[in-house]
């Protein structure tokens, strides 16, 4: 019993710092021994190319900024009023509540940020709200007709 002890105390582990910048002066380090070893790792492990793929599709993205949410706001709820094919399925689907939800979601969007936004943004808000109102309306037309 006292060997096995000892042989598991004796194997330990090591800690390797990957870190690319020193933690004392935030400079970039230089490729060492460890760092190299562990890419190598993430390359047989497939960590390279997911971490590389991945930087890709965030290259691909547009910029986050208000006017690009309000716009992925607005194609949700297209979506849910059965305008756009949901890009999962391929297949138009619709639902009238959740798209009432979308829109409910802008116009507290458009009173919360009333004074804080610029001509162009108001403008981009105030033609999307006004454009999926008038969808949603006659969407609820349609679903009563139905």
């Amino acid at each position: 019993m006292a060997g096995e002890q000892e042989k598991r105390e004796g194997k330990g582990f090591t800690v390797q710092d990957r870190r690319r910048f020193s933690p004392d002066t935030g400079e970039a380090r230089e490729n060492t021994g460890a760092a190299a070893a562990g890419s190598a790792d993430e390359t047989k492990q497939g960590g390279s190319d997911s971490q590389s793929g991945e930087r890709s599709r965030q290259d691909l993205l547009p910029e986050i900024n208000f006017s690009t949410f309000v716009m992925g706001l607005s194609t949700q709820a297209l979506m849910q009023l059965g305008e756009i094919a949901s890009p999962l399925s391929g297949k138009v689907e619709t639902d009238i509540a959740a798209a009432k939800q979308l829109v409910d979601i802008l116009g507290m969007l458009q009173e919360k940020t009333k004074g804080n936004l610029n001509s162009s943004e108001e403008r981009l808000l105030e033609d999307i709200l006004f454009d999926l109102r008038m969808r949603y309306v006659e969407a609820v037309k349609k679903s009563r007709s139905d």
